[in-house]
């Protein structure tokens, strides 16, 4: 057995950098005030945050006015969603699409309850949206357009310039969960003219505990927590200044490599992918090959089912995933690939996503570690 942990699923989560934690530890320490008191000990705390909020609204190219700390990206959706409701009481219709993550889909469900109406855009079999059916869903009681930047089962890239200017057209508010595209792809807020975007620290080796809400300045909102006067009002709670204060390393590490590392997460995946087709027939990868996260790979062996991938390759110390890990405890087929039209009777795939700390030699011991588990699998399925 392979005693060495090969982690490759980071679009679960990441590690968090050792540059992000030695930024923390003081925060967890000596520098434990309220940043909300008034007295000398708490300002620099206070201090420290607005200056990861600037570090923050930099790599998103906002204002520093526009960033709303919160505890995930699943609180910044639910909030962005809600105060679009909230804001335009006289509309009854949103549009997002059927390969959202959990924490859309599910308010979205809760709102169908309550009596709003919810259009889910298709897919294609790669994935891909058509804008014309996304045109042809806004009518005058549409209030709101939410749309992932990318898909964290397949890795499509989705064209949120052009949803953006559709949304703008037809003065709809425009919503974008960005969780897996924040630090894989550059974010211009303002170039893109979105109203609202989502983002998730553990996603990009910040802590867990902590989030975004871009709004942009301007746009009506009310609080979705209260309690506090904190962050401007929009948001009660004290703050997780630890988190806060990782979350701003981790983004001043992504502005400082200047997604250098996307070349090798690229190079990573394709290898992946290359040795795999050259050495098991069969091979099959879902997404649009063309416009994907540069670490994704949604991968299935004909025969081979995934979550029996998953618990042989755990075996040698590798840890995949067969869909979102928000909803892994389900089991029922992963509702990004059952959207694509993918047929399940007869395999499944794994989803393999890279980080910052894998290397090519732990590749070609995945690799290796494949192609004999599913050419056993066959020959098993053969006897």
């Amino acid at each position: 057995m392979n005693q060495k942990i090969i982690y490759l699923d980071h679009n679960a989560t990441t590690p968090i950098a050792p540059e992000v934690l030695t930024e923390m530890l003081p925060y967890l320490a000596d520098l434990y005030g309220n940043p909300s008191s008034s007295y000398a000990f708490s300002k620099p705390i206070k201090k420290a945050i607005q200056q990861a909020r600037n570090t923050v609204a930099q790599l998103l190219n906002a204002q520093r006015e526009e960033i709303i700390f919160t505890s995930c990206a699943t609180e910044s959706n639910n909030t962005a969603i809600n105060n679009a409701i909230q804001n335009n009481p006289q509309k009854k219709h949103l549009i997002t699409t059927q390969v959202e993550h959990s924490s859309v889909l599910a308010t979205m469900a809760d709102l169908e309850q309550k009596g709003y109406r919810v259009t889910y855009l298709a897919v294609d079999q790669k994935g891909c949206l058509d804008l014309n059916e996304l045109k042809q869903a806004i009518n005058e009681d549409t209030l709101l357009i939410t749309v992932m930047y990318a898909n964290n089962e397949i890795g499509n890239i989705y064209p949120i310039a052009e949803i953006s200017k559709i949304a703008q057209e037809h003065n709809i508010l425009f919503h974008v969960d960005a969780v897996q595209a924040v630090g894989k792809i550059k974010i211009d807020v303002q170039a893109l003219g979105i109203d609202s975007l989502a983002l998730s620290g553990h996603k990009i080796n910040a802590p867990k505990g902590i989030g975004v809400l871009y709004l942009k300045q301007g746009t009506p909102f009310k609080p979705y927590l209260f309690g506090g006067h904190q962050e401007q009002g929009r948001r009660g709670g004290t703050e997780n200044v630890a988190g806060i204060i990782g979350l701003g390393k981790a983004c001043a590490l992504i502005m400082n490599d200047d997604y250098q590392f996307n070349n090798q997460l690229r190079k990573l995946r394709d290898s992946f992918e290359e040795q795999l087709k050259a050495n098991i027939t069969g091979v099959t990868i879902y997404g649009d090959l063309q416009n994907r996260l540069t670490n994704t790979s949604s991968i299935a062996f004909e025969g081979v089912k995934g979550d029996e991938l998953l618990m042989l390759l755990e075996s040698f110390n590798v840890f995949v995933a067969t869909g979102s890990a928000c909803n892994s405890a389900e089991a029922k087929p992963s509702h990004v690939l059952t959207a694509c039209h993918i047929d399940f009777t007869n395999s499944s795939p794994i989803r393999v996503s890279f980080g910052k700390n894998n290397t090519q030699a732990e590749v070609d011991l995945v690799v290796k570690n494949l192609i004999n588990i599913v050419n056993n699998i066959r020959k098993k399925n053969q006897s």
